[in-house]
């Protein structure tokens, strides 16, 4: 069993996987504060919470350099998608992030849509 030597993959094991529970991440918490969709777009307003980001929400706000979706956000830190929808309204919370809602062309009923979403998802696992 190897475990990862890089700071940001302490807690990641290339057999087992994330060595710390989800509920651990979200400090027990089960409902984000800020309603968001998978395909909500987020973006990292450039100012920086008061205090000490944990390591998740640290990465959760790199993440957001760029104009992106909750669902590439939950793929790329490999957490469920509940934990990064409340990893993210903290940061919204925090005035670190901003979020706004899917395009309302953007159905996520559309079955065209959610193979481009489960595709997308595939490439990063």
């Amino acid at each position: 069993m190897r475990i990862s030597e890089t700071d940001d993959d302490n807690w990641f094991d290339d057999a087992a996987g994330r060595l710390i529970r989800p509920y651990t991440v979200s400090n027990g918490r089960t409902e984000p504060s800020i309603r968001m969709e998978l395909l909500s777009m987020v973006i990292a307003t450039g100012r920086r919470p008061h205090g000490h980001l944990g390591p998740d929400h640290s990465q959760a706000l790199d993440l957001c350099s760029g104009v992106t979706t909750v669902a590439e956000i939950a793929a790329r830190l490999r957490l469920p998608a509940v934990v990064a929808k409340i990893l993210l309204s903290d940061l919204a919370g925090w005035g670190a992030v901003d979020t706004r809602a899917p395009d309302p062309m953007a159905d996520n009923s559309n079955p065209a849509v959610l193979e481009t979403i489960i595709y997308a998802l595939k490439q990063r696992l």
